[in-house]
């Protein structure tokens, strides 16, 4: 975040409703504001100075994440399983069986495929578990048709970053050479070629996601997002 939004971003997760609001909520309500502020006695907030990409914001939180692999969730989506799991907790199951960084995956139609990072690789477990061999962020349909198509996939249909992955902290030592060396791509420091090279050298998997992700950065995104919490 940037410095400007400590303030709000800390009064929602420290900061008690006023009791005559809190009076007014349903039940359901109430037990969730409660637990915005346990969740706010767990929250470390890093701030991105200036705004130089997605790998930039991400390598800001190196010291706060450490040393251990990491679960990262888009700021800017929702998620929702089709079932009882969590989508963080199928991926983490995933990372603990392979010891391999993941991420989430799901079918996409090419029209759509230039505003999100795409891969390409080879089913280790049919429809459901991906070696992912190449990365690229927003490809042109033209290069998808080209290089990342994946068997089994509709034709038209490309597999697109879900949002959440679970990565080796290995991942900083590129973001941080990217950084020192000024290597950017669309005048910024993206994560997807981070990405990359941590699959070159340790490898990377892709997991069919078992739930739904809403993309709130984008208008037609936003309003089916709506459509979709207006029906609870």
């Amino acid at each position: 975040m940037q410095e400007h939004d400590l303030d709000a971003f800390q009064s929602l997760f420290n900061q008690q409703i006023t009791i005559q609001n809190y009076n007014k909520l349903p039940r359901h309500f109430q037990e969730y504001a409660k637990n915005i502020l346990e969740m706010g006695r767990r929250v470390t907030f890093v701030i991105q100075e200036m705004q130089e990409g997605f790998g930039h914001a991400v390598y800001c939180a190196r010291d706060a994440i450490g040393h251990e692999p990491f679960l990262l969730m888009l700021g800017d989506h929702l998620y929702r399983s089709n079932g009882e799991i969590s989508c963080a907790e199928q991926l983490t199951k995933a990372y603990q069986q392979h010891a391999t960084s993941v991420l989430g995956l799901r079918q996409t139609p090419e029209g759509q495929i230039a505003n999100f990072g795409t891969v390409t690789g080879v089913w280790l477990e049919e429809n459901h578990l991906l070696n992912v061999t190449e990365f690229v962020e927003k490809p042109t349909v033209d290069y998808a048709r080209n290089n990342l198509q994946v068997r089994g996939i509709p034709k038209g249909t490309y597999l697109t970053v879900f949002g959440q992955y679970i990565i080796q902290p290995k991942l900083f030592d590129f973001l941080e050479e990217h950084i020192s060396n000024n290597v950017r791509e669309r005048g910024e420091f993206q994560l997807t070629s981070a990405l990359d090279r941590l699959r070159q050298e340790d490898g990377f998997l892709g997991l069919m996601m078992d739930g739904q992700r809403y993309d709130l950065g984008l208008p037609e995104s936003y309003l089916e997002t709506l459509r979709a919490f207006r029906q609870e």
